[in-house]
């Protein structure tokens, strides 16, 4: 139950984060939501920030309206 709830919340954050400019930017912005989200969930921020960072990269690069 902890594992899923742990990626629900990455899930939101990664949707809630903003595309950047640039690639690094993209994951700079992914990985602190969801660094940040693991931390509220008591999850390993590492893999949070991973996993955000990662999400938010592959959103921004398949939407139309990301830069």
């Amino acid at each position: 139950m902890r594992f899923s709830k742990f990626f629900l919340a990455v899930a939101t954050c990664t949707g809630l984060a903003a595309c950047g400019d640039s690639t690094g930017e993209q994951a700079l912005l992914g990985g602190g939501a969801g660094a940040l989200g693991a931390a509220v969930l008591s999850a390993d921020p590492f893999v949070g920030a991973a996993v955000g960072a990662a999400g938010n990269v592959l959103f921004c690069k398949t939407q139309r309206n990301c830069y």
